[in-house]
């Protein structure tokens, strides 16, 4: 029966494997033992080894995310494995091939099916457990200095919240592919400390005073070309002041929970440009230029160029601590999942 369903004849055929599952909002995850389904023929089977934990699951698994799922399921946006099955129309990968998946949720899990159009094959130079660190951080990073802020060399670029994962992530591309300037804004001095050895120029730590006033010693008073904020709230309206003439500011997420009304007056004044980037969302609009933004960051990775920061990783028993490590603000880098 396996053989008819895919092109391989997948071993573990009526092998149940293990899930993580939501199955009431606001609630502990579950581990539970999942029934395998056949794969369609445009589907792949993946044997995941890394899961990367994203905010967004997290938002997902209250109910808060702008993506709603029916109950139970398994969360999980972004996850790297190998190849167990492809189903009859599938080509691009083969049994035994090394991919990382972006599935959307699902991910949290020994096993996963996937739509062939979401794996993208990972270089021979990249491990499994650095690959499951790059597509959303990376990608998201990638798409906002360089597709929304149009970056230039030499530009100084503030990242908030820049020992998370996106932050770190957003130093690595700005610093080693795009060689921009950057100060990270961070909420320790730990933060900050890590921030600068991972690339960034300055830093600020925004807990100890007005984010405004300490780049504005940092740079003077012609401010910073780019923001890139993942904090939103006081810290996004201070960063927004801190803009030079023509600056860019790039709303990518809202940890610190509150969403600001931008002061359209400080647009003007200064010829300032504010933008969103809801990455994800490409992969319905725009998908070449989606798929584009993890090729770049594989190869990234691949040359040598850029370095994910992994800063601890759990198992799938685990998967609560990791949540609660992520939300109460104690995680640097990024958090995986190891289902192996």
């Amino acid at each position: 029966m396996a053989a008819a369903w895919g092109r391989t004849a997948w071993q573990g055929c009526g092998r149940n494997y293990r899930a993580a599952l939501c199955t009431e909002l606001k609630r502990p995850l579950v581990i539970e033992e999942v029934s395998p389904r056949p794969v369609q023929p445009h589907e792949v089977r993946v044997n995941v080894h890394f899961c990367g934990i994203n905010f967004a699951d997290i938002l997902a698994c209250r109910g808060q995310y702008q993506e709603r799922r029916q109950l139970p399921f398994t969360p999980g946006m972004e996850f790297s494995g190998m190849v167990l099955e492809t189903g009859t129309d599938v080509s691009m990968v083969k049994e035994g091939d090394r991919v990382i998946g972006l599935p959307g949720f699902g991910g949290m899990a020994e096993e996963c099916i996937i739509d062939h159009k979401n794996l993208w094959q990972i270089p021979e130079k990249v491990s499994l457990r650095e690959a499951a660190a790059l597509p959303v951080s990376y990608g998201t990073a990638i798409f906002a200095l360089e597709h929304r802020a149009c970056t230039q060399p030499g530009e100084t670029v503030l990242v908030t919240a820049a020992a998370g994962a996106t932050g770190l992530a957003v130093i690595d591309v700005a610093t080693n592919i795009l060689q921009a300037k950057v100060i990270a804004a961070a909420g320790s001095d730990e933060k900050c400390q890590l921030a600068m050895q991972r690339g960034a120029q300055s830093s600020v730590n925004y807990s100890r005073g007005s984010l405004k006033e300490a780049v504005g010693k940092l740079v003077g008073a012609g401010g910073v070309n780019v923001v890139i904020d993942m904090v939103g709230g006081d810290v996004f309206l201070e960063a927004l002041r801190s803009l030079a003439y023509e600056g860019r500011i790039v709303v990518v997420g809202f940890t610190g929970g509150t969403i600001a009304s931008v002061p359209a007056n400080l647009l003007l004044l200064k010829n300032v440009t504010a933008m969103g980037l809801y990455w994800s969302r490409y992969r319905h609009q725009n998908f070449p230029i989606f798929s584009r933004s993890l090729s770049s960051a594989l190869q990234y990775c691949q040359e040598g160029h850029i370095q994910p920061y992994i800063g601890e990783v759990f198992k799938l028993e685990e998967v609560n601590d990791a949540f609660l490590r992520v939300t109460q603000r104690k995680s640097t880098g990024k958090v995986l999942l190891s289902l192996k």
